[in-house]
């Protein structure tokens, strides 16, 4: 049992199974209207799906893509908008997501006590500040909303939401 696996198994009672089945929509970072989702990738075949490094799009009931930080998160490689053929998405309208992340104090392991940085060590922008040895704290300054720290979070500690307008999506 990794480190991730006894983290997970001590923090289930923390946050229940509900939250973890919560979807969010939030779409990949390359697109210019947020609209040309719906009208434009209805004939696509996905391969922005398929060629997602870090397999984070998904294909809704829509048809349209969207981001899943449950396994990994963006490295923002850029694939996705170069195999884009309606070109919703397009390398030149390159953006952070539009997404915001912040840590549940209330079901954070380290905000209770227990040593975990499960949630700084994969943070490539170095975005996740600890007061003390404890009580994490994403500096939004430096985060990119990349989302590596989601799946990495054992107690489920860390919420995204959507920056978008749900009527918009």
């Amino acid at each position: 049992m990794d480190r991730r696996e006894l983290f997970g198994f001590l923090s289930s009672s923390i946050k229940g199974k509900e939250q973890q089945k919560k979807v969010i929509i939030i779409r990949p970072p390359y697109y210019n209207d947020i609209n040309a989702f719906a009208k434009e990738c209805q004939n696509c075949d996905a391969k922005c799906a398929t060629l997602c490094q870090e397999q984070i799009i998904l294909i809704g009931e829509d048809k349209t893509p969207y981001l899943d930080f449950s396994k990994s998160g963006c490295t923002y490689c850029d694939d996705c908008a170069n195999a884009c053929e309606p070109n919703v998405l397009q390398v030149e309208h390159r953006k952070l997501i539009d997404a915001g992340i912040r840590i549940n104090e209330s079901n954070c392991m380290s905000w209770s006590g227990v040593m975990c940085f499960s949630c700084k060590d994969p943070c490539l922008e170095n975005a996740i500040d600890f007061k003390a040895m404890f009580m994490p704290n994403i500096n939004q300054e430096k985060c990119t909303s990349c989302g590596f720290c989601i799946s990495r979070c054992p107690s489920y500690a860390i919420d995204i939401k959507a920056l978008v307008a749900k009527e918009d999506i």
